[in-house]
């Protein structure tokens, strides 16, 4: 028999709402972009065009089905701006914020779902979590925008107005590593511009730490020593997948004359940076995706499925989950006793959780892979990408999704919604329903490999 260490009922509940609250957000999107005034003359979104927008949008993504500047109004790309705003902060992050700017108070259940969002210590620290939050969000999203104005206002013909409305865009976007772009090529017409890319990928790489390593660094940004596992693991990875995946993604495509090849060389270090940044699970592209080198896609499926740190903006497996099978990979073929990273042991918990959530999202790509090539023609490197895309929240594509027909659209709506909220939920559900069993049943160990 098993005794429950904790009541289930109670703790279990927060991933339910979380659930529950972007479903309902994504529904009053989908409904708001319905609507006559949400796009441009002429054109009229069909439910699943609205649909997959809005689910790209609060699950910051980036995928499109239609071109977000100049399909959908201003109105329709205030309410996708909205959305990956809040789709960021987290839909009962920013619910529990304003109740208690307005209330000045939170129950236990609001501190408990907010917890879970935000991977907070505790429901005595939601107040101080959620202001750092919103304080970190305003000052790089506001200092991005300005950047891009400023550079924007010297180089671009364009309004004041206008362009101060695409740096605001693009700034909430790339910190929240949505990918929206209002320009139809992305950022392929930036690909050389230093002072478009530089802040672009700054606030990609910040959003993508996550907020307890972000808030951390503001105090001990001086004292590596002190910081926590999960800090260091993040930062040190976000630095190794950067250098790496920006190396490796400028050699494959130094040569290449559909996207590197024709730049000065100072321009392709630029431009492969830049492309080797994107995959964090931000999904602007300033190359051409679809004539990238196939060993390019690899790459680039590789540090998608990785993605950034938990709690932040971004998707993926997460680099502490990739970090801890690592280390039990390493550990295992040492022939060590325990499972350490940066000399702190693991549990055996985070052992068995690391393993079912890559197990879980593994399982989920290969079906949703297998399932997308039953209902088109499309080649299997081609739609993994796009499954992997969609799974990680990035929103780079090599341009078959607005192609694919409804149901597989449908399909990858559905992985959107799984990868910005499984891992937490997962990760929640295996925290908070842990039992202790009365009993234990006798050894015997399997032939393995």
């Amino acid at each position: 028999m098993r005794a429950p260490l904790r009541p289930l009922n109670s703790l279990a509940r927060p991933g339910r709402v979380i659930a529950t609250a972007f479903a309902a957000t994504i529904l009053f999107g989908t409904l708001l972009l319905l609507l006559p005034g949400a796009t441009q003359r002429g054109h009229h979104a069909t439910v699943v065009e609205a649909l997959f927008t809005a689910t790209s949008a609060i699950c910051v993504t980036g995928h499109v089905v239609v071109d977000t500047g100049t399909f959908w109004s201003p109105f329709g790309q205030g309410v996708i701006l909205a959305l990956i705003q809040v789709g960021g902060f987290g839909v009962m992050s920013l619910a529990t914020l304003l109740g208690l700017l307005v209330a000045r108070r939170l129950g236990l259940r609001t501190r408990l779902t907010a917890v879970s969002e935000t991977h907070g210590v505790g429901p005595g620290d939601v107040r101080r979590v959620l202001r750092g939050v919103g304080l970190i969000t305003l000052i790089v999203e506001s200092s991005v925008a300005l950047v891009l104005f400023t550079r924007w206002t010297l180089t671009d013909d364009m309004p004041l107005g206008r362009t101060a409305w695409m740096a605001v865009f693009h700034s909430v976007s790339a910190f929240n590593n949505a990918g929206f772009s209002l320009h139809n090529d992305s950022l392929v017409r930036y690909a050389t511009d230093p002072w478009t890319c530089i802040p672009i990928c700054a606030a990609v790489i910040t959003g993508g730490l996550g907020f307890p390593v972000i808030m951390e660094l503001r105090k001990r940004f001086l004292t590596p020593r002190l910081w926590t596992l999960n800090t260091m693991t993040v930062v040190v990875g976000t630095i190794v997948l950067v250098v790496v995946g920006a190396a490796t993604l400028t050699v494959l495509e130094w040569s290449n004359p559909h996207t590197l090849g024709t730049l000065e060389p100072a321009q392709r270090v630029l431009a492969g940076f830049t492309a080797g940044v994107m995959p964090r699970t931000a999904g602007f592209n300033n190359i051409d995706i679809a004539t990238m080198h196939p060993a390019s896609w690899l790459v680039t499926d590789v540090l998608m499925f990785i993605g950034t740190g938990p709690a932040g903006t971004g998707g993926g497996l997460k680099i502490t989950t990739f970090a801890v099978l690592f280390s039990i990979v390493v550990a295992e073929l040492r022939g060590d006793t325990a499972v350490n990273m940066f000399n702190k042991r693991l549990p055996r918990s985070t052992h068995r959780e690391a393993l079912t959530v890559a197990l879980v999202s593994v399982a989920l790509v290969v079906t949703a892979t297998f399932a997308i090539m039953l209902m088109s023609d499309v080649q299997l490197d081609r739609v993994l990408f796009e499954v992997i895309s969609a799974f990680s929240t990035v929103g780079l594509s090599t341009g078959i999704t607005a192609g694919l027909p409804p149901a597989a659209q449908l399909i990858l709506v559905g992985l959107m919604f799984i990868g910005r909220l499984g891992p937490v939920a997962l990760g929640s559900s295996l925290a908070l329903t842990r039992t202790a069993r009365l009993y234990e049943l006798p050894k015997e160990r399997p032939i393995i490999g």
